[in-house]
């Protein structure tokens, strides 16, 4: 690919992983009746101003998918690329198929979790735990391929957060606990900076 295009889709990555941080932050604090704090973020979705983060997840994600097909050239290696492909598509299908309304979102939902849900709910949860699986994946193969000693301790640092804080926030979701939402929010912005900074440097 001629290289100019290729750096293109590079920032395309970088800056849907950004902008999807800051999305979802700026949205979550004004859309009303919404937590942040203990509300996920994948609960923007729904309401009359849920097609934002629809469209939030379909952007970021087609700009990582579309990113990651030149990464192969730009790191040396196809492996962390085909991850990081992995989590942009799975990151459209978490965008295709909302969550279920619960937990008092949005406004007039039940405050619980509802003991059935729906075929979209159930595909929403298995694209999500796709997302959360195949980021730190991408990271531990970075921290093997990589040439350079910084980007594979800051890869190496960031996978081990990124396992143990995914697997606090669904802890945290099973118990419905208060802070549930701040948590993922904490993984999130952990995770979608190196996948940012990833793209950005690979661009050069």
């Amino acid at each position: 690919m001629d290289g100019f295009w290729a750096t293109a889709l590079l920032w395309a990555g970088a800056l849907g992983s950004w902008l999807f941080v800051g999305t979802f932050l700026v949205d979550g604090l004004l859309r009303p009746g919404y937590r942040p704090v203990r509300h996920a973020v994948s609960a923007l979705a729904l309401g009359p101003r849920g097609p934002i983060q629809t469209a939030n997840f379909l952007v970021c994600g087609a700009a990582v998918t579309a990113g990651a097909f030149v990464l192969p050239a730009a790191l040396g290696s196809v492996l962390p690329a085909l991850a990081v492909g992995v989590f942009g598509v799975a990151l459209i299908a978490s965008g295709v198929f909302p969550m279920d309304p619960m937990r008092g979102y949005p406004p007039g939902a039940p405050d619980d979790t509802p003991a059935t849900t729906s075929r979209r709910h159930d595909l929403h949860d298995q694209d999500g735990m796709v997302v959360f699986l195949a980021l730190p994946v991408a990271a531990v193969i970075a921290a093997v391929v990589l040439p350079a000693t910084g980007w594979r301790w800051y890869s190496g640092i960031t996978a081990a957060v990124l396992f143990a804080g995914f697997s606090a926030f669904g802890s945290a979701w099973e118990r419905d606990d208060p802070r549930t939402g701040l948590i993922q929010r904490a993984v999130i912005g952990v995770g979608w900076l190196w996948l940012g900074l990833l793209f950005a440097s690979a661009a050069g």
